[in-house]
């Protein structure tokens, strides 16, 4: 795929990236990927204080340089050599029309019209690409009852649940390019590590309550052969069950064969799996799972990723199950690590009262965008 043409704005360079193929090399592809990972960063520790975890660009080269399951573009900001900007877009194979996409300005380079430059760049792509959905996520401040109650504006989406700061930037920007928003994610914590004591009897209280019928398995790393078909199924049903509203995300199928292309790809980067699912013993299939993603590093925070339950195995308690397991084996197995942060819909009452019993905290929120294009 042949990069998009550098354009000129003033003194701002927008144009696209052109993803390296190692980090081996001393070559402007590399320095810029480098300097777009690190501008990531920099948005993350804004939006999400000391519960972010910074990727380093080793870790997040493999994905992007794996362009076999997800089409993947990034349009970058230069001002003065230095990168001030960027704009990502993913398509996924198995659905051409949806793109995913962000757009990130460094604090000290905004309103001054690069972030627009950027998002005019990213819907040329799109366009380009054959997408006619773009699907968003940006990061605001959690707003208070209190603060509601004292006059501050909030845009709530159409299901009536969350809200965000009607005056953040973020809210604003996305407003002013037509995005509608359709969803509110909350973005929550949990320090680490907790009491072992604890943890077991509450373990223990989550085992007995979700019955006989079910038991855990665990394991860090590539998923064993036995559970690949089942984990591709979940993968799949993850993408259809999660509540995703007005956004209508597209079914992303995973087969045995994307999850240890992928698993190969994590194996690259540096960063390990820590699974644990739920086992329906009659049948002998995987009913849920919940995986971690975590750095060799221990002072960096742990990042939450896929829970499931499927639909014709919930009211067991097995979301309550899985997290407790993993917890357990995240403690046991990789000790050290300050906190785990997480992501759900606020519509998502079941998963938000699991993640509440087990101790997590509202940080931010995230506003769901659509832009139709």
């Amino acid at each position: 795929m042949t990069p998009a043409p550098a354009t000129h704005d003033g003194d701002v360079e927008i144009a696209e990236l052109r993803i390296p193929v190692s980090l081996d090399t001393a070559t402007a592809d590399v320095d810029d990927f480098r300097a777009a990972v690190e501008l990531w960063n920099a948005i993350e520790r804004e939006a999400f204080g000391r519960a972010a975890d910074p990727s380093q660009p080793g870790e997040v080269l493999p994905a992007w340089a794996n362009q076999r399951w997800e089409r993947r573009r990034m349009v970058l900001a230069k001002l003065d050599g230095r990168v001030v900007g960027r704009a990502a877009l993913h398509v996924p194979a198995s659905s051409p029309d949806t793109g995913f996409c962000s757009v990130m300005v460094a604090a000290d380079a905004r309103r001054r019209g690069i972030g627009t430059a950027l998002a005019d760049g990213l819907e040329t792509l799109a366009r380009e690409s054959g997408v006619s959905k773009l699907l968003s996520w940006a990061a605001a401040p959690v707003v208070s009852d209190a603060e509601v109650a004292a006059g501050a504006e909030v845009l709530v989406p159409p299901t009536g649940i969350g809200r965000v700061p009607a005056d953040h930037a973020s809210v604003r920007f996305a407003l002013g390019r037509g995005a509608r928003l359709e969803q509110v994610e909350r973005v929550s914590s949990v320090d680490l590590p907790m009491p072992d004591d604890e943890l077991a009897a509450r373990l223990a209280a989550a085992r007995t309550a979700s019955g006989p019928d079910y038991d855990t398995v665990t394991w860090i790393g590539a998923t064993p052969t036995e559970w690949l078909d089942e984990i591709a199924r979940l993968k799949t049903r993850m993408s259809t069950d999660a509540p995703s509203a007005g956004m209508e995300e597209p079914e992303d199928p995973y087969t045995a064969e994307r999850v240890v292309d992928e698993e190969r790809d994590q194996a690259e980067s540096g960063i390990e799996t820590i699974v644990a699912a739920a086992v329906h013993r009659p049948s002998g299939e995987l009913a849920g799972y919940t995986y971690f993603d975590t750095a060799p590093d221990t002072s960096r925070v742990v990042s939450q990723e896929d829970t499931i339950v499927l639909r014709e195995h919930r009211g067991h308690r097995l979301g309550m199950l899985v997290k407790l397991a993993n917890l357990e084996q995240l403690q046991r197995e990789r000790p050290g690590h300050p906190a785990v942060i997480t992501f759900n819909a606020e519509e998502n009452r079941f998963m938000l009262d699991v993640n509440e019993a087990v101790g997590f905290a509202p940080i931010a929120v995230e506003g769901a965008w659509r832009t139709d294009l």
